[in-house]
């Protein structure tokens, strides 16, 4: 489920998975696929540039109603929006030890984005990582290492109940090695274990 991370520019916003069923990710108005979440951050890794800008694909819904009510759509109760839709399709499990994120949740893309396609649309942000004051924007959202570190690692376990026996899809394994690797400060002292 979303947690609240702390940006600079907003204050304390939502960020994380809201289905265990798909691998969207929400931040705040943002949606994004985590699978193209990791590829940017692969990108980023692999450049050694004290900035780095990059274009990224989301999908932004503005009306806070048309993203829906997570606690109502959860309890079954509210099935407004576009969280509410999702959660018609994929309901929150009987049974609270299937409270896992599923690595194959790339598999309901298909059906997420033609979804998604009614309440928001598809747009460019900036990613911007300036590591002369350590801040790394995506859109109108700016952070400081510390915290886009800690979005990192949140996809990296799988969130809030975490990856289905604790494996991670290939992407995130791809993205943990490539951080890994990096030259990059923004970087420096993430370890994800």
């Amino acid at each position: 489920m979303p947690l609240e991370f702390e940006s600079i520019s907003h204050g304390r916003i939502a960020f994380g998975f809201f289905n265990i069923e798909t691998d969207m990710v929400l931040l705040n108005h943002y949606f994004l696929f985590a699978r193209d979440l990791c590829h940017y951050v692969v990108q980023a890794a692999q450049r050694d540039e004290k900035t780095c800008e990059a274009s990224w694909e989301v999908y932004q819904i503005e009306n806070g109603a048309n993203i829906g009510n997570l606690t109502g759509a959860i309890n079954g109760i509210d099935h407004r929006g576009f969280i509410g839709e999702v959660y018609k399709l994929f309901p929150f499990p009987r049974e609270g030890e299937e409270f896992k994120q599923k690595p194959e949740g790339f598999k309901t893309r298909p059906q997420i984005e033609e979804l998604i396609q009614k309440y928001g649309r598809r747009i460019a942000i900036s990613f911007v990582i300036d590591q002369r004051d350590d801040k790394v924007s995506i859109g109108e959202y700016i952070f400081s290492r510390a915290a886009f570190q800690e979005l990192i690692k949140y996809v990296w376990v799988g969130g809030f109940p975490r990856w289905k026996d604790a494996i991670p899809p290939d992407y995130v394994m791809a993205m943990k090695r490539m951080i890994e690797q990096s030259k990059g400060g923004i970087f420096d002292g993430l370890i994800l274990i």
